[in-house]
């Protein structure tokens, strides 16, 4: 599950890159058409599992909507200011490194020493990746900058997530459309007078975006459920490799070795924390 969520988180933010400047509202839009995906699948499986919607799911719903959100509007800005090959390793690096402390610390997880070292490959491999030269100092820090702050939206809302998953009785895709939807319905009014700013220019991208970005959601979700959070966290970043050889590939970004070599690093590391789960 985590492997096929690596892929679909690569490639939407692939997507995203390519859409640039977008801010709120191309969130808006990604996870409106997130939401329509999902609703038919979210219907069958309450009516399958007599799981129907109650307003307490409004309290876990919205938390997780905000904390969403402004982790994409974040990444979003990033994109539009630096290189989606340093942008997505720092954010998806820095995230799960925030995440497994804070698992330690808040939730009383203890893993073992194979995995911590694996973490720490995990980080050495960012540093590598976000490693800069004389002239690309000033555009490089910008992006750690956004991709640090990303990261910290990431642990923000994976923490959350792993909440409400350990401790509601709601199917991990219920919780999922909820979130979407609510957070589709929160942003309205800022849409509305911005209906068509993005639409009519990156259609493809965002269709791309809010129709395989659930994928990666609803797949982290389900791990939770079946492995401890300082696992599935670094685990997930398996997309770090993946984000790096498409923005080499396919958006012809500088300094590929380099960069290349981090991720190998972080592959690495994610193996360590496999194996010693």
């Amino acid at each position: 599950m985590l492997l096929i969520a690596a892929i679909a988180h690569a490639s939407w933010n692939l997507a995203a890159k390519r859409v640039g400047n977008g801010g709120a509202l191309i969130v808006w839009v990604c996870q409106t058409v997130s939401a329509a995906v999902v609703a038919p699948i979210a219907v069958a499986v309450a009516i399958g599992t007599e799981c129907y919607p109650r307003w307490s799911w409004l309290l876990v719903a919205v938390p997780g909507s905000i904390l969403h959100g402004v982790y994409f509007v974040v990444l979003q800005r990033g994109y539009a200011a630096g290189d989606m090959s340093v942008v997505y390793p720092v954010a998806r690096g820095s995230g799960p490194l925030l995440t497994v402390c804070a698992a330690v610390v808040l939730l009383g997880e203890r893993p073992g020493a194979p995995a911590l070292l694996g973490v720490a490959a995990v980080a050495c491999g960012v540093v590598v990746i976000a490693f800069s030269t004389a002239a690309e100092r000033r555009s490089t820090r910008v992006s750690v900058g956004y991709g640090f702050a990303t990261g910290v939206t990431v642990a923000a809302f994976t923490l959350w997530d792993a909440y409400v998953m350990s401790t509601r009785p709601l199917p991990a895709l219920l919780y999922f459309s909820t979130r979407t939807l609510t957070f589709s319905l929160l942003l309205l009014p800022y849409v509305i007078p911005r209906r068509t700013q993005l639409w009519c220019a990156h259609r493809r991208q965002l269709c791309t975006v809010g129709a395989v970005a659930p994928i990666t959601s609803v797949l982290v979700l389900y791990a939770m459920s079946l492995a401890p959070l300082s696992v599935v966290a670094p685990i997930r970043e398996l997309s770090i490799v993946i984000g790096g050889v498409l923005a080499w590939r396919t958006l012809g970004e500088a300094n590929p070795i380099r960069r290349l070599t981090g991720t190998c690093i972080v592959l690495a590391g994610i193996v360590t924390i496999a194996l010693a789960g």
